[in-house]
């Protein structure tokens, strides 16, 4: 299955039998069988009529939009989910229960801190001129996992601050492996100020559109998450997803800046916000599918995995109390 980057002007897109036609100044410049198909990624000006969305959606595949002068409005597609209610069920109870919620989010940061500790432990044996930086920010993730594997009752409040610092000397260290001239100071968004922010955040929003789509396949609601808090709009289960898995995205930024496959030139800054602009763009998405491809299958399995968890306890209870009236 392949995925469909679309980043140029007037162009549009038309379904021709079972294959997606796409036409620039009028002229067909390519296309796709629908078969092979499993997402679409559009930045630019893309013209398509509501029928052919229809159609991705019930093929299954997946549309994210970003729209706006910076890229930054985002509409998704999703397609079919799958049909068991129990699982849906199961989530929403588990949301109040604090104990599996404390447990589920313990499991979580660990996963998360452990991948932040094996790319500094990388970056460690590749650039011994930071040594100083880099042992600082171990021996604070390895003094956050202790802690939280030396209290497994530890509430998700503080567990929150726990995680909010190690990443503070996770990027503290993070800066010191890229270029001066990326003005790479810590992590920043809404908008990215710098290069690197802006790489980060674009690899953080198509992880987090694909966490959205194995919560959707496995039959889960996005919206309903576990460690992160109830927020308007925010997919907070999608976000909990992709916690483990950020590392995998820095580590990847690191080496597009490290190799010069993005560079400093490829962008532009446009008042407070550093924009990615169309030559940076394609270097980004030709390396980046790849890269996303194991961790799509990683997303659904662990999506699939915690939704037939949450299905059984939901049928569980259910006998239990039908067997109890």
């Amino acid at each position: 299955m392949s995925t469909l980057y679309l980043d140029r002007r007037d162009l549009s897109l038309k379904l021709e039998g079972r294959t997606l036609a796409l036409y620039a100044d009028g002229a067909r410049h390519g296309t796709v069988p629908l078969h092979l198909l499993e997402r679409v990624v559009m930045r630019s000006a893309v013209s398509l009529e509501s029928s052919l969305l229809a159609r991705l959606a019930d093929a299954g595949v997946g549309v994210l939009i970003f729209g706006g002068v910076r890229g930054s409005k985002i509409a998704t597609v999703r397609g079919a989910s799958h049909n068991d209610g129990a699982r849906r069920i199961g989530q929403y109870r588990r949301y109040d229960d604090p104990i599996w919620r404390r447990d589920w989010s313990h499991r979580l940061v660990r996963g998360k801190l452990k991948g932040q500790t094996r790319l500094l432990q990388r970056a460690l044996a590749e650039r011994p001129d930071q040594r100083r930086e880099i042992t600082h920010a171990l021996t604070q993730l390895t003094a956050a996992r202790t802690r939280i594997a030396a209290e497994p009752e530890l509430g998700i409040e503080r567990l929150r601050g726990i995680e909010g610092a190690a990443a503070a000397a996770y990027f503290g260290a993070l800066v010191h492996l890229f270029p001066d001239g990326l003005d790479f100071t810590g992590r920043n968004r809404r908008p990215p100020r710098d290069p690197v922010n802006a790489a980060l955040s674009l690899g953080y929003t198509l992880l987090h559109f694909e966490a959205v789509r194995a919560c959707h396949w496995a039959g889960l609601d996005p919206i309903i998450g576990y460690f992160h808090e109830l927020d308007f709009g925010r997919e907070s289960l999608a976000s909990d997803l992709i916690e483990p898995q950020r590392p995998r995205v820095d580590a990847w930024v690191w080496e597009q800046f490290r190799t010069r496959n993005l560079r400093a030139d490829h962008f532009t800054r446009e008042g407070d916000a550093c924009l990615l602009g169309k030559t940076g763009r394609q270097h980004f998405y030709r390396d980046f599918e790849p890269f996303m491809r194991p961790l799509r299958r990683l997303l659904r399995r662990f999506a699939d995995k915690l939704a037939a968890g949450l299905a059984e306890a939901a049928r569980s209870a259910h006998h239990h109390a039908e067997a109890h009236r």
